[in-house]
């Protein structure tokens, strides 16, 4: 697929704005890669902006990972088990999403978005016991909500944190701090798994996704260091993240109802 230079900078520029709003908010930042690589970056076919965005968002996740790391925020054994099901769950997952028509999908990712909006918009605690461990007695559960999400994620060529952090939190008992850490080695996991599957079928742009994940990295950074000073207005940037992504969820139905 060949795109131009101004598509190029388009997409570095659309991964600044995913990785801005993830260092800034948190997850859910990557739910705009597709609408973004569809309607602003003009990917003309569907499955590949969603082939890209998967690539894209794992790479990130991947990055993600080191700093919490350091923090000792990451759960390995239990994110180990739950990444190692839904792989198999997003393999799945984007074998169908590969196999249904684009603008369908494009609706259905619409739906999607809506509920991710409303589940940003609830207030979350965070509970949960710091020192839970992943052991024989909970694999099944663990290995069970993993895979499921992984079909999920993989269907819609998604990161799925927004699916993954509560997940995890409802296998395991962990707190939402260590789930968010954990949720990325899943994430990463589960992107790949949906990114290899789709270039195998030709569906991924490698040079977007370059460009896409250089401005994602970027943006990132900056979006981090806006959000500790803005640590305060934690409430209402969650809320106003989410109304964007309502505004963006009607915009993908409305295009979809003229096809």
């Amino acid at each position: 697929m060949a795109l131009d230079t101004i598509q190029y900078l388009l997409g570095a520029g659309s991964g600044g704005l995913v990785g801005f709003t993830l260092g800034l908010v948190g997850g859910g930042g990557s739910i705009l890669a597709v609408p973004l690589m569809v309607y602003l970056v003009g990917v003309p076919q569907p499955h590949v902006a969603i082939g890209t965005s998967a690539l894209a968002v794992a790479a990130n996740a991947a990055a993600n990972l080191v700093p919490h790391a350091r923090a000792g925020t990451i759960k390995w054994r239990c994110a180990g088990m739950f990444a190692a099901a839904g792989v198999a769950g997003a393999y799945a997952g984007s074998t169908l999403g590969k196999a249904m028509d684009g603008q369908r999908l494009l609706f259905l990712f619409a739906l999607l978005m809506l509920v991710v909006g409303a589940l940003m918009i609830r207030n979350r605690k965070d509970p949960g016991n710091p020192d839970v461990q992943c052991r024989r007695e909970n694999a099944p559960k663990v290995m069970g909500y993993g895979l499921g999400t992984g079909l999920f994620s993989g269907f819609f060529g998604i990161g799925g944190g927004f699916l993954i952090v509560p997940a995890l939190m409802a296998s395991t008992a962990m707190p939402m701090r260590n789930a968010v850490g954990s949720s990325l080695v899943a994430v990463a996991a589960f992107g790949l798994t949906a990114a290899i599957n789709y270039a195998f079928s030709g569906l991924v742009d490698w040079a977007l996704a370059g460009v896409f994940i250089m401005g994602g990295v970027a943006g990132g950074v900056a979006g981090t260091l806006l959000s500790q000073r803005l640590s305060a207005m934690k409430g209402a940037l969650n809320t106003l993240f989410a109304g964007l992504i309502f505004v963006v969820a009607f915009y993908m139905l409305w295009r979809s109802s003229q096809w």
